[in-house]
């Protein structure tokens, strides 16, 4: 049979691989760590000409680093920042176009000589767009031609020959998290801002909004003050969602009865049915607007230890918009 073990003389799936594999991780790790203690005023810099950038973000990077830019790029995006990857040596074959005067752009090369990129560097600067570089040679052309340079230089590869570029690319994916993540509060970007760039995925349910999941108009359980508990019974059982909403004349939210309101009266004993809603419901629910994330609604109800929740329209002082049950969030599976 043959030997399969690596070059390494590292078998698969054996305490030597598991050793090599744990110093890849702990390489990675020292080279990340060893980036806080050189944040200073060129990331302030960095962070300040990215949050007033009155155009575009452009990440750039051949090889692997253009993947990370790519990825830096997505998380720019999704957090409220517009941003795109543009190839080094595409946009000196036609795609030179996109780049604009009010643009921003982060290039990322390890050793910032990258031939493709200094060549686009020289255009950048012809263009007028601010320039972010990212690497691991403070004293190379890309890091002297930029505004600000970021050092994300590593004391050693993960890799066992010292050559794949792996704590070098951690570093430098973990140096963009960190600007999006400033950039991020800079900008005072919020929990729903997030939810309306997520609208698809697991993701994007754990964010959806109570009113996209409420039971409203003839779906929604609700009764006057004034109507006959026989009446209510029958809403509630017909509406199946174990509870009613009590409004006055105007639709505005008075109370609730829940099915554990049936029983504890039931069991103070007399004739239940010869009452009104107003004489059996729970004054003041808990109620919440539309706009409110489904994440928080289930969070409220757990804690509550209620089953449902009402959806008032606030810009309609009180008025029932819709219930929201507890069952509805939990078969979306977003948790």
């Amino acid at each position: 049979m043959a030997d399969r073990t690596d070059p390494f003389g590292v078998g698969p799936g054996t305490i030597e691989g598991r050793a090599l594999a744990r110093r890849v991780l702990e390489t990675e790790a020292a080279a990340i760590l060893a980036l806080v203690d050189r944040l200073d005023a060129k990331f302030d810099r960095a962070v300040q000409l990215l949050h007033h950038c009155k155009g575009r973000v452009i990440l750039t990077g051949m090889g692997k680093s253009g993947i990370i830019c790519q990825k830096i790029a997505a998380t720019l995006t999704s957090t409220g920042t517009p941003s795109f990857f543009l190839h080094p040596a595409e946009a000196m074959h036609g795609d030179l176009g996109v780049i604009q005067g009010d643009d921003v752009v982060i290039a990322l090369s390890y050793s910032g000589e990258t031939d493709e990129l200094l060549r686009l560097v020289e255009w950048i600067r012809r263009l007028g767009a601010r320039l972010i570089a990212i690497t691991g040679n403070p004293a190379s052309m890309l890091a002297q031609s930029a505004d600000v340079a970021l050092d994300c230089g590593v004391a050693e590869e993960a890799c066992p020959m010292n050559l794949a570029p792996t704590a070098s690319t951690t570093a430098a994916l973990a140096i963009g998290d960190a600007l999006a993540m400033t950039l991020l509060v800079e900008k005072g970007f919020k929990q729903e801002d997030f939810a309306n760039l997520h609208p698809g995925g697991k993701l994007g349910k754990r964010l959806m909004r109570v009113e996209a999941l409420m039971h409203s108009g003839k779906h929604c359980p609700i009764v006057r003050s004034h109507t006959r508990m026989r009446d209510v019974i029958y809403e509630m059982s017909s509406k199946g969602l174990g509870m009613t909403c009590v409004v006055d004349g105007d639709d505005a939210l008075l109370g609730i009865i829940t099915d554990g309101d049936l029983r504890r009266r039931m069991e103070r004993g007399g004739e239940m049915l010869d009452l009104t809603a107003g004489d059996v419901m729970t004054r003041n629910p808990i109620a919440v607007p539309p706009d409110t994330l489904a994440a928080e609604a289930l969070n409220i109800m757990e804690q509550r230890k209620i089953t449902a929740i009402v959806v008032a329209d606030l810009s309609q002082p009180g008025r029932v918009a819709g219930v929201v049950h507890i069952h509805d969030l939990w078969r979306l599976e977003m948790f």
